[in-house]
């Protein structure tokens, strides 16, 4: 029998040929699209169970890899291993929040991914969390712009995916439990009212924030106004808190001194009412100091 013909040869038979000299450039993983990285990412986790452990299992082990592994290897990959690892945990983080405390890990500041409502604690399938989400959900700010309690939810992932890989793997593993404490009666109401104070100052025009959607509209008298044209870079202003007292610290040339503090009422006082007042305070600070 004669030779097949060679695959250059096939062009001539109607298939399409590239121009002469001419090379086919290759795409990287920095250039692929969003939303078909977003289904790469979908697509490594499991849905069978393997030979000694559960399909959840598997889950929570490419699920701590991912982690760990996958979201570093570049800013694309970081952006789509975050949004669905957010969207897995975002149910779980809520429920908790200790009251009086609230969350909002994606407040007007940034645009809040999509998410499916689960009612366990463990994740969900892939095919739950639709590959098909459109580009914009993955449009996340970096870590240097994100408001402050949605890094308080990326170190809670972190956390939790660890502690899940390394439990499923053995039963002498001890869950670490004051490492939540730490989380969620320090971190979690801090970062709650640093960026609640944003929301209200950049409101009044007396902050202003990389990251937010719209201009300030300064509120006030022409006069007031006049006395602290420029508003304060919130990337300056950082929150100290406890159950007794809410204070606000500005850091200038790496020094760092305390601006603004009040007392709380009660302990189940609301973070909302205790970032009010700072905020005013800080308009008082801003009036007669910032310029």
């Amino acid at each position: 029998m004669a030779a097949p013909p060679s695959y250059s040869a096939a062009t001539s038979l109607g298939q399409p040929s590239q121009p002469s000299g001419s090379r086919i450039r290759k795409l990287r993983f920095a250039e692929i699209p969003p939303h078909l990285l977003l289904n790469v990412v979908y697509a490594t986790l499991p849905q069978t169970p393997g030979v000694d452990e559960s399909a959840v299992e598997r889950q929570r082990r490419v699920l701590y890899w991912m982690s760990m592994n996958l979201r570093l290897v570049n800013r694309p990959f970081y952006v789509a291993c975050m949004h669905v690892l957010r969207s897995i945990y975002l149910r779980t983080y809520e429920r908790l929040i200790r009251p009086p405390y609230t969350s909002d890990p994606f407040p007007v500041l940034s645009p809040a991914p999509s998410y499916e409502e689960s009612t366990s604690d463990k994740p969900p399938a892939a095919s739950l969390l639709s590959p098909t989400a459109t580009s914009s959900a993955l449009l996340t700010p970096f870590p240097d712009t994100l408001p402050r309690e949605t890094r308080v939810l990326d170190q809670f992932i972190a956390l939790k995916v660890r502690e899940d890989a390394w439990a499923d793997a053995t039963s002498l593993h001890l869950e670490r439990d004051e490492g939540y404490k730490d989380l969620f009666d320090l971190m979690q109401p801090r970062a709650r009212v640093e960026d609640l104070i944003c929301q209200y100052a950049v409101r009044e025009g007396i902050v202003s924030f990389a990251g937010s959607s719209r201009p300030a509209s300064p509120t006030g008298s022409t006069s007031e106004l006049s006395r602290h044209p420029r508003p304060i870079p919130f990337r300056l202003l950082t929150v100290t808190f406890s159950p007794w007292r809410v204070g606000l610290a500005i850091t200038l040339s790496s020094r760092r001194k305390t601006i603004v503090e009040v007392q709380r009422g009660a302990r189940d006082e609301s973070l909302e009412r205790a970032a009010k007042r700072v905020v005013r305070e800080l308009r008082v600070w801003a009036a007669e100091n910032w310029r």
